[in-house]
């Protein structure tokens, strides 16, 4: 009996598959991730039919809750007079250069905190001032 050796052959690991693995993940991922800002204090906006417009810069961003707290750029306020705030609001447009502001305040807020955020912002020089709301439900 004779046998006969078969040819030895290198075995060849084909890429192709892993490749397009690899691709179809990166593709899932990109697909279902989400870049929102989240933000740790909770403001319930008020709603509104017009939509957002586009910003070329980061604005200045003073957020107002429900019981009349004020943060600017996430940062808190120590009280809630009009001094204060300006102070806070001189010391973040020093650091950043903006000199656009963006008042995100609660549906829930007295108006008197928007309108003494308002008069900060004036105080100020500020000219480029918004409003925050989300889009009305349909």
């Amino acid at each position: 009996m004779r046998f006969r050796q078969a040819a030895q052959q290198d075995p060849d690991i084909n890429l192709t598959p892993l490749i397009d693995v690899v691709f179809l993940l990166l593709i899932f991922f990109m697909v279902s991730t989400t870049f929102t800002r989240e933000s740790e204090i909770t403001v319930d906006l008020p709603e509104s039919t017009v939509s957002q417009m586009e910003r070329e810069d980061e604005p200045l961003e003073i957020i107002i809750d429900a019981q009349g707290r004020y943060f600017v750029n996430q940062k808190p306020v120590i009280n809630k007079k009009l001094e204060t705030l300006i102070g806070a609001l001189r010391k973040e447009m020093e650091a950043s250069g903006n000199t656009a502001l963006v008042i995100n305040a609660d549906a829930q807020t007295p108006h008197q905190f928007v309108i003494t955020a308002m008069d900060a912002a004036r105080h100020l020089g500020i000219e480029k001032l918004s409003l925050a709301t989300r889009e009305a439900a349909e």
